[in-house]
């Protein structure tokens, strides 16, 4: 039986407690509050996020003791929002993960400073990146519940590693396949964050379909611009990985990112929009990120810049997005 740890108690690593677990694979879950956990002893869901979930509790051990659930796996799966990766792995110490194999189901980057999560893991607790693996899309949590049809690409530098995951992963409604591409995989997850906060805007404006797709068309120039200056190899962005799962986020009644812009188009403040939402939308941190690491690479990014300065220095969206237009082609 493989032994995973799932750190975090959203609705994606509630998705990912429900494919692992019904795979028969060992789940030691841990979560930060401890009435949740308790009711998942009880009640077998968790009460916070996908809900309709009933698990076995034969597979799944949830618990508040992180060490405790990290010594007891092979696998852990980082699964917390970004922001709050340095919080919630606060308590381990830097040699805990040590022959362990990580993975980052996280479509974000360490804030301030502006590090993808693979790079702090490396850095902070001396994880190998041959010992590291990244979940992408297109997949929302959601869709898992219901068993609808989702792909999965797992990216890594160890294929074999890799492969073994996705075996973990398969079952009757999940595909699941390995990518030679980590850093790339990682970068893109981020930047197709900021393109769905992008579209949220522009559909919060009232721009229209027509506007919307060019602004992803545009948005798939942008990324390969970028992942050609800070990560230069060859990779086809017209894989599911890429432009599925841009694509996914851009346009899905699922994605935070894209409901979070429609409310700041509607004329939310950033505040009262993640009140309202109570949920992280990764690319309010992703895009602040990205523009500081675009100062020294000088990227030509207008979709980033627009998206930033609408968020952080206060500009009007509907200026701001007039200028993006007649920068579209």
């Amino acid at each position: 039986m493989e032994k995973v740890a799932i750190l975090g108690g959203g609705s994606w690593a509630t998705a990912l407690v429900k494919i692992l677990s019904e795979n028969k694979a060992q789940v030691n879950w841990w979560m930060r509050n401890s009435q949740d956990v308790q009711h998942l002893k009880e009640y077998k869901h968790n009460p916070r996020y996908l809900s309709q979930v009933s698990f076995d509790l034969h597979y799944v051990k949830p618990s508040t003791d992180i060490r405790a659930v990290v010594a007891s796996s092979d696998w852990v799966i980082l699964a917390v929002p970004a922001a709050f990766v340095q919080l919630a792995l606060a308590d381990l110490p830097p040699e805990a993960l040590q022959g362990k194999m990580v993975i980052s189901a996280i479509k974000g980057m360490i804030p301030n400073e502006n590090v993808l999560i693979t790079d702090y893991v490396e850095h902070k607790y001396n994880v190998p990146n041959s010992h590291q693996l990244v979940i992408a899309g297109p997949c929302h949590a959601e869709e898992v519940a219901l068993e609808k049809q989702s792909y999965l690409t797992i990216g890594s530098h160890d294929m074999a590693s890799a492969e073994r995951f996705c075996e973990m992963l398969r079952n009757r409604y999940v595909k699941a396949n390995p990518l030679d591409d980590l850093d790339g995989i990682e970068y893109c997850a981020v930047m197709k964050n900021i393109i769905a906060l992008a579209c949220g805007i522009a559909r919060g404006l009232n721009y229209g379909d027509n506007f919307q797709a060019v602004l992803v068309s545009n948005a798939m120039f942008e990324i390969e611009r970028f992942l050609d200056a800070i990560m230069p190899i060859h990779r086809d962005l017209s894989g599911s990985a890429y432009l599925g799962d841009l694509l996914v986020t851009a346009y899905s009644q699922f994605s935070r990112n894209r409901t979070f812009g429609n409310m700041i188009g509607r004329g939310y403040t950033v505040k009262s929009a993640q009140v309202e939402m109570n949920m992280v939308a990764e690319g309010y941190y992703a895009v602040q990120s990205i523009y500081e690491l675009n100062k020294k690479l000088q990227v030509n990014m207008p979709i980033t810049n627009a998206v930033f300065h609408v968020l952080y220095e206060r500009i009007s969206p509907t200026m701001e997005f007039e200028i993006l237009k007649d920068k579209f082609k």
